[in-house]
């Protein structure tokens, strides 16, 4: 779903009536058809920290494929081309945020899943863009994630606003479009890329998956997350095994890599972007230390809360075969 950054303002749920819930869900289901039907191009702003780009979108959906580029139009000429979700190319570093993981395709949207750890709610209208909306309130039922304010285009149900925030009310995250053209399909000219996007599989051909040497659980999980991928890739430099597990619940994500520490001098971390955080720490293993770090858009203590769970075991050897 977050082919565009998706965000949120948390506001009470208390006292929002069934009608309202069951409008919201409407909603909801008619934004997960129209990222995957409906073609168009714009142009959006995007905020995050206190800074501020805009972008170009071309967004076409043929034959059930969805493709789309997106050109970031301040300083250099950065972009990103995906399909069906998944990114094709990129050039330079697009502002983070925008782009799903590389490895990760587009989902679709489950109201009623969302509905066991979200308050949906109808709670007004607005005009974005020169188009129609109805605001959408998606609100955490606990702690553990945060919450989303939509701003949906009443002709077809695209997001045309977002806003992200924490629970003490501070902006994370502005996603608004300033132009949206949905009468048009984007043709090939409009969603080819520039010269200077790399093919993904070039910048990965150095990094090639390997066999997980260690079984890896969490011991507490949000309620809700799920395990959708793992993975292992050999570090070209350190020749180290990374590990990685992917979880979401149908709305955000987060990632939990584990790499032996090899430089004695490597510390712990915590840190946050926007809603974007990354918490790092040690782990002792029967092998030695593992620095296991937890990425994704969720709250801080919750993605603490997470790297202090994590248990591992070394994988048994195959037994030959006789």
């Amino acid at each position: 779903m977050r082919a565009i950054p998706l965000l949120t303002l948390l506001i009470s749920g208390w006292f929002v009536l069934p009608a309202h819930a069951d409008e919201a869900q409407d909603w909801l289901n008619r934004l997960g058809r129209a990222e995957q039907t409906q073609s168009f191009e714009g142009t959006f702003v995007y905020e995050r920290n206190g800074s501020f780009s805009t972008h170009d979108i071309w967004h076409r959906v043929q034959n059930g494929q969805v493709r789309e580029r997106l050109l970031q139009l301040d300083g250099s000429a950065q972009e990103v081309v995906r399909e069906d979700g998944r990114t094709q190319c990129v050039s330079g570093t697009l502002v983070p945020g925008l782009g799903n993981s590389r490895d990760a395709p587009s989902r679709a949207l489950d109201p009623q899943k969302l509905n066991q750890f979200y308050e949906l709610a109808v709670i007004g209208k607005s005009r974005v863009a020169g188009r129609n909306a109805v605001i959408v309130a998606v609100t955490p039922r606990d702690q553990y994630r945060y919450g989303f304010e939509l701003h949906l285009d009443r002709e077809t149900a695209l997001a045309l606003k977002s806003l992200l925030l924490n629970d003490q009310g501070q902006l994370l995250e502005r996603f608004q479009f300033t132009r949206l053209n949905t009468s048009v399909q984007p043709d090939d000219r409009n969603l080819q890329p520039s010269k200077d996007c790399t093919p993904i599989a070039l910048a990965n051909s150095s990094a090639p998956e390997v066999q997980p040497t260690h079984i890896w659980r969490l011991d507490w999980l949000p309620p809700g997350f799920q395990l959708t991928r793992t993975s292992a890739r050999k570090d070209v430099h350190t020749k180290a095994i990374v590990d990685s597990m992917m979880y979401d619940d149908g709305l955000a994500r987060f990632s939990v890599f584990l790499e032996p520490i090899s430089d004695g001098s490597v510390t712990e971390a915590r840190t946050q972007l926007g809603p974007t955080v990354a918490v790092s720490r040690r782990l002792n293993t029967v092998d030695g230390e593992m620095m296991v770090t937890v990425v994704g858009e969720i709250p801080i203590g919750t993605a603490e809360r997470i790297a202090l769970s994590v248990r591992g075991e070394k994988k048994a050897s195959a037994k030959p075969a006789p």
